[in-house]
């Protein structure tokens, strides 16, 4: 197999390992603020935001419980399919609590409204989302979701890195980037 230096496929950094840090740092405080009174259950969108929940948790100073919800939209493509999969559900019930959800990316918000109306059905006392990345530009018209707490707007740009993927690969950067055109497959091209 050939040595691959991921880093090659990188157009340009997007954001770096200390701007990382510190918007960890920044929405850390923030929500240790709003759930000081609250019984706090973060829910991690896979496979995306496992970087960013690690990271964030450990900056809310605070008892909370945490769980992944499992869900698809994307495939190998770039682009969404539009039809929500849940993968992996929850393994306890959510009844009671103040649910934060933590997301790698709000691009067009459709899964992450799918998913806040779904588990607000389940009796969650409050949903609130927590996105490392916003794609303000990208909503689609029909989704009123707004976020919380953001750790930054982006450009309209396919980026990796921290989690997020393309075709699986580059979650392990340690910044956020914009993968070059080149890397992508042609059939993935918008």
């Amino acid at each position: 197999m050939a040595n691959i230096n991921i880093h090659e496929d990188v157009e340009r950094i997007l954001v770096t390992e200390e701007e990382l840090r510190e918007i960890n740092r920044r929405l850390g405080k923030k929500i240790t603020e709003d759930y000081k009174d609250k019984k706090l259950f973060i829910v991690g969108i896979l496979k995306g935001s496992i970087y960013f929940m690690t990271d964030l948790t450990r900056n809310i100073d605070l008892p909370l419980e945490i769980d992944f919800l499992g869900v698809s939209s994307y495939g190998s493509s770039t682009r969404t399919s539009g039809q929500v999969k849940i993968i992996k559900d929850l393994d306890k019930s959510i009844a009671g609590y103040d649910v934060l959800l933590i997301e790698d990316i709000l691009d067009t918000g459709r899964t992450l409204s799918y998913v806040s109306n779904m588990l607000q059905s389940r009796g969650a006392n409050s949903i609130a989302v927590c996105t490392l990345l916003d794609k303000p530009e990208r909503r689609a018209p029909d989704v009123t979701l707004v976020p919380e707490y953001v750790g930054c707007d982006v450009p309209n740009a396919f980026v990796i890195g921290y989690g997020l993927d393309y075709d699986q690969k580059y979650r392990n950067l340690p910044y956020i980037g914009v993968i070059k055109e080149s890397a992508i497959k042609p059939e993935d091209r918008d």
